[in-house]
């Protein structure tokens, strides 16, 4: 009788780890897809810091048409879909150059939906000794 017992106990649970993950995993899948969005929120933050950075070097070595290089340098280090609807500009004013970047944030993949807010890169430099 007691082996009959254990028998019946060891059966009883059987398939229960797989209905138990079955169970989980939308919330596995859910938390998955939240952080990839955060892993994409915060690449965009670094892709338009790094052509704010970009954009502004590019500027201050300029002699001539310092807004178009800088725009021209600062979309260049924005490759494929990260490039879509990105813009760059730059400013100058007493000696001191200034670079603005704007890129969407996607949904999930870049080129697809893209969030309703945009990360901002901003840098700044001293010009370079005119010649």
């Amino acid at each position: 009788m007691r082996t009959a017992w254990k028998a019946a106990w060891k059966e009883g649970d059987r398939g229960q780890v797989t209905i138990e993950f079955l169970g989980m995993m939308p919330t596995i899948i859910i938390t998955l897809v939240v952080l990839w969005q955060l892993v994409l929120v915060g690449y965009a933050f670094v892709l338009a810091g790094n052509a704010a950075d970009e954009a502004v070097r590019a500027g201050t070595a300029a002699k001539d048409d310092r807004d178009g290089k800088c725009r021209q340098a600062g979309l260049d280090k924005l490759g494929g879909a990260w490039g879509e609807g990105a813009e760059a500009g730059c400013t100058t004013g007493n000696g001191y150059v200034t670079a603005d970047v704007s890129i969407r944030v996607p949904v999930l993949f870049p080129g697809a939906l893209s969030l309703p807010f945009t990360v901002r890169g901003h840098a700044g430099a001293v010009e370079e000794a005119k010649n």
